[in-house]
C-alpha cells in the first residue's frame, strides 16, 4: 500500500542575486577589491586585472534571513550553486565548510541568525586564466621555442624582476596569450533553502 506523506508549506528560498563586494590579494594582477552588480565568471569582466585573475578572491553580502526560516525543527542551507572551483564559507565572521565539489551545498542550521547576516565565500580558480594574462605582456625571459632557453640574469642574480606587470613564472609555454580562458569565481544563483524532514511510514 502506498502511503501519501503529510508537507508542511514549504518556505519559498531566499535568492542572494544583486551586488556583492568582492576582494583580491595584493600582488596578482588585481585591484585590492570591485563590486560586482551581478555575478559574472572574471573572464567576462572589463578590468583585465579581474579578467586574468588566479588565486582567491573574497565574495561578502549582507542578507536579511526571517524567522519563518527558524521554525523549530527547520534546516536552513546554503546552496552556491555553480563554483569555479573551491570555495570557503564564513557565516557571521565564522568559518563553517570548504566546498570542493558540486553540488555546492552546505548546512547552516544553528550558524544562523534572523535579521542581517554576513556571508562570506572565498573562491579559489585555477592558474591557466593568469598565465595567459601574462602572455599578453611583454617577455621577461628568453624562448627556445617552447621552453625555456636559459634562466634569466634577474633570476639568477636574485634580482628584482623587471616592472612587465607579469605574476607567473613558468620554463615552459602551456598557453598562449589566445588560449581560451576558464571559468572563474562564484558563478551562483546563491540561495538560502529551508527544509522540514518528511517521515514516512509504510
Amino acid at each position: 500500500n502506498w502511503h501519501r506523506p503529510s508537507v508542511k508549506k514549504v518556505v519559498a528560498p531566499i535568492s542572494l542575486a544583486g551586488s556583492w563586494h568582492v576582494t583580491f590579494p595584493p600582488n596578482m594582477g588585481a585591484p585590492p577589491s570591485a563590486d560586482f552588480a551581478k555575478l559574472i565568471s572574471w573572464p567576462k569582466h572589463q578590468n583585465p586585472g579581474i579578467k586574468y585573475f588566479s588565486g582567491s578572491a573574497v565574495y561578502t553580502k549582507l542578507f536579511m534571513l526571517p524567522s519563518t526560516f527558524l521554525q523549530k525543527g527547520m534546516f536552513i542551507r546554503l546552496n552556491l550553486g555553480e563554483v569555479k572551483n573551491f570555495a570557503k564559507v564564513s557565516i557571521n565572521g565564522k568559518e563553517v565548510a570548504v566546498l570542493w565539489k558540486p553540488p555546492f551545498v552546505l548546512d547552516l542550521t544553528g550558524s544562523i541568525h534572523p535579521g542581517v547576516n554576513k556571508l562570506q565565500v572565498k573562491v579559489t580558480n585555477l592558474w591557466p586564466n593568469r598565465i595567459i594574462g601574462d602572455e599578453q605582456l611583454p617577455p621577461d625571459v628568453e624562448w627556445d621555442g617552447d621552453h625555456l632557453k636559459r634562466w634569466p640574469e634577474w633570476l639568477l642574480q636574485g634580482k628584482p624582476r623587471p616592472k612587465t606587470g607579469r605574476v607567473t613564472f613558468e620554463t615552459w609555454h602551456f598557453y598562449d596569450k589566445n588560449s581560451p580562458l576558464l571559468d572563474s569565481g562564484l558563478l551562483g544563483p546563491v540561495t538560502i533553502e529551508a527544509a522540514t524532514p518528511v517521515e514516512i511510514r509504510l
